[in-house]
């Protein structure tokens, strides 16, 4: 994960976590904040944390933001200051923007304006939003005590067409394959694939469920990418 640059705008509860999830994953994170005391708070566990008006391009532009693989935009006290960070970043042309709803409306006016990337607060995780931002093809991710790690992530593609026996998680990466979810031919939904075998066939598009230790399911998504 490391080399990897995201910048997290809006410090609250759910931003620093995700900051600090990211950060704790060897990411190269920018948290900033208009709010010094919060940025304060923050600056021991990112490797960057700048107290500026996100709201005027000028300000963001002088920090590179640009050049950051993602954003997030976490305010959630003043949506107009939301609105207008995100117009910021789009007009700097921020590869990746991903921008928190608190409510429907607001997640309506965002898909408006073009925001692709909405978190809603129903649905929101900070362990899976930042899990999403290291490796985009994890769907899912459930982490349970001892550091290990349970993941639902779309089949890389070096390990699609072939069996597990050939594949070998368990003996390469120490990791099980717990089940696979693959699309229906005739009605084009996702189904489970039971318990595989050895002799199960990882095939493009599949979605496999993964569990082991963090560093483990960590090393294979890397080698796997």
């Amino acid at each position: 994960m490391k080399g990897r640059k995201f910048a997290v705008i809006g410090l609250g509860r759910f931003g620093s976590a995700i900051a600090r999830k990211l950060s704790e994953r060897g990411a190269e994170v920018m948290a900033i904040d208009i709010n010094e005391e919060k940025v304060e708070d923050i600056k021991e566990d990112v490797a960057y944390a700048i107290t500026l008006d996100s709201t005027d391009p000028k300000n963001l532009e002088s920090q590179n933001i640009q050049e950051m693989d993602a954003v997030v935009v976490a305010i959630g006290t003043n949506f107009q200051d939301l609105i207008l960070t995100t117009f910021a970043l789009m007009e700097l042309d921020v590869e990746r923007i991903i921008v928190r709803a608190q409510d429907p409306i607001q997640k309506r006016i965002l898909e408006k304006i073009g925001v692709r990337e909405i978190l809603s607060l129903e649905d929101e995780v900070s362990n899976n939003v930042a899990e999403q931002l290291l490796n985009p093809s994890v769907l899912m991710s459930i982490r349970l005590p001892d550091d290990y790690e349970i993941i639902e992530v779309k089949a890389p593609r070096i390990i699609c067409n072939r069996t597990l026996a050939d594949i070998g998680l368990r003996e390469k990466y120490n990791i099980n394959l717990i089940t696979l979810m693959r699309r229906g031919a005739i009605d084009d939904k996702m189904h489970i694939i039971g318990v595989p075998e050895p002799s199960t066939k990882i095939l493009e598009n599949d979605i496999i469920v993964i569990f082991g230790k963090s560093k483990d399911i960590d090393r294979f998504l890397e080698i796997n990418e």
